[in-house]
């Protein structure tokens, strides 16, 4: 697997992913990307994308997203991808402490971070107009 800055082919691909419900709050068809730049994709050996990576700095601490192909989800891909992931922020980036923000419903992931070493520091509400108000979690890498 390769990763790579995503560009526009990407972000068009990634526009038509489509997740089961509850996690098609995550359907690729949302507001484009605010900062593409911090986009990195995942990609196959055969071109196909596998997931993306979201990395974005904030002094010390590196933000970090992600999201796993949809027809990949729930077949215990997400670990491995995850502290792929994780690898590729902390070289390129040598953050102090790493976090991520998760919706709170997202269970299936929040146990994954758990398994990763990461710990819920924090919760909030973000208002969407397609979702209304949506818990999220504050979750950073324990030391």
């Amino acid at each position: 697997m390769k990763i790579e800055h995503a560009g526009k082919r990407a972000f068009d691909e990634l526009a038509t992913w489509r997740y089961e419900p509850p996690y098609d709050f995550y359907d690729g068809d949302g507001d484009p990307p605010l900062n593409p730049e911090r986009y990195f994709v995942v990609r196959k050996d055969d071109g196909t994308i596998f997931g993306f990576y979201y990395f974005e700095p904030k002094g010390e601490v590196l933000d970090y997203g992600l999201g796993l192909r949809p027809d990949l989800t729930g077949r215990g891909l997400g670990l491995e991808f995850f502290r792929a992931g994780l690898e590729f922020g902390r070289e390129r980036y040598a953050p102090a402490l790493i976090r991520l923000y998760v919706a709170a419903f997202n269970t299936r992931a929040i146990k994954v971070y758990e398994r990763a070493g990461f710990r819920v520091t924090g919760r909030h509400i973000r208002a969407f107009a397609r979702w209304g108000e949506v818990e999220f979690v504050q979750m950073d890498e324990t030391p």
